[in-house]
């Protein structure tokens, strides 16, 4: 059931995107403003209070000093999440997601050393083993990395040649903007591990909500809550002064407006979901959600964003070699996953 949960968790993050290539008629402001207003702020409210029990005494247990420290790195992680939007509208899903995606499992394999010291063994000293098997799975990942980098870059190099390019702004901005892009949103683990007093930040929080009779998981969803609403502090804000910056107030009544609404609304509802199904897959798993989970996870929102790319036609006329670089890339990106999680 936890690995079922666990794949289930993965195609829904895969598809979240996809809904935006149905969007008419609206400008990256428009559709993604409203996407990230649903997924910040109303979809977490909505979740979290109908969810947990008594929420807002669980946040008010878990403390300002807490929450505020939380602020930063899901602010930083609402910018990650702002770029990845636009990196997908800069190189479409296959490149996008892949890349970010990338990004994040090779900082977030290397992260908990900065914050919580190298990995030991339980007879005491530094594990070598386990960090050369990291190592050489980040090493991997990596690859697959330049690997998708340089398909990107051949696929535009044909588009410029042909006259035909299919999305906005150059191919290596993009890639670049991915890149950023999973880095600040590694700002979600940051969040979890900072400390008050001693203790980190997911234990205060898993401490709360239990204490109101909730069960443990639903800490996940919790914690989900506060990256998420502290990440809209930064999105919400930017896009209402884009719309206003470029008068696209106006360009919301289109007659497609209903179905866009609506396609926003689902982008963000798949994403969320999919962190939840997730969490959950975790604690069905116990010790090996952190591991097996979350190689299915990440390796199965890949693969699917990139099959969906292929058939959104993103590939359509690139040349045998680009396809050839972005099917090796995703090829090392699923083993150096593997590696990482499971040797």
């Amino acid at each position: 059931m936890g690995i079922l949960l666990a794949i289930t968790a993965g195609i829904m993050l895969g598809f979240w995107a996809m809904p935006e290539k149905y969007i008419k008629n609206y400008a990256f402001e428009n559709a993604w403003g409203l996407c990230y207003l649903f997924m910040l702020w109303v979809i977490p409210f909505v979740v979290a209070f109908s969810m947990i029990n008594n929420f807002s005494q669980v946040l008010a247990d878990v403390g300002a000093p807490v929450l505020l420290k939380m602020l930063i790195p899901g602010f930083l992680w609402g910018v990650g999440m702002m770029l990845w939007g636009k990196a997908i509208n800069y190189i479409g899903m296959s490149l996008g997601f892949s890349i970010f995606i990338g990004t994040i499992i090779v900082v977030g394999s290397l992260l908990p050393w900065g914050l919580s010291g190298l990995p030991e063994l339980e007879t005491g000293g530094i594990n070598r083993a386990k960090i050369i098997t990291i190592l050489v799975g980040i090493l991997i990942i990596f690859s697959g990395i330049m690997l998708n980098g340089r398909a990107g870059i051949l696929r535009s190099a044909k588009e410029n040649t042909d006259g035909n390019k299919t999305y906005d702004g150059s191919m290596l901005t993009g890639i670049i903007i991915a890149i950023i892009g999973g880095v600040l949103c590694t700002g979600f683990n940051v969040a979890l591990e900072i400390t008050h007093e001693g203790e980190v930040a997911k234990n205060i929080i898993s401490d709360m909500v239990v204490a109101q009779g909730n069960a443990a998981w639903l800490t996940s969803v919790a914690s989900m809550f506060i990256v998420y609403v502290s990440g809209g502090v930064f999105v919400v804000p930017y896009f209402v002064i884009m719309l206003s910056k470029k008068k696209l107030w106006g360009s919301f009544k289109v007659p497609e407006a209903g179905k866009n609404i609506s396609l926003t609304g689902l982008m963000a509802a798949l994403n969320f979901a999919a962190s939840i199904v997730f969490a959950y897959s975790s604690f069905v798993l116990g010790s090996e959600g952190g591991s097996i989970g979350y190689a299915i996870f990440n390796t199965l929102s890949v693969v699917t964003a990139v099959t969906a790319g292929v058939f959104a036609h993103e590939w359509k006329g690139a040349p045998v070699k680009a396809k050839s670089a972005l099917y090796l890339g995703l090829a090392a990106m699923i083993i150096g996953v593997l590696i990482i999680a499971f040797l």
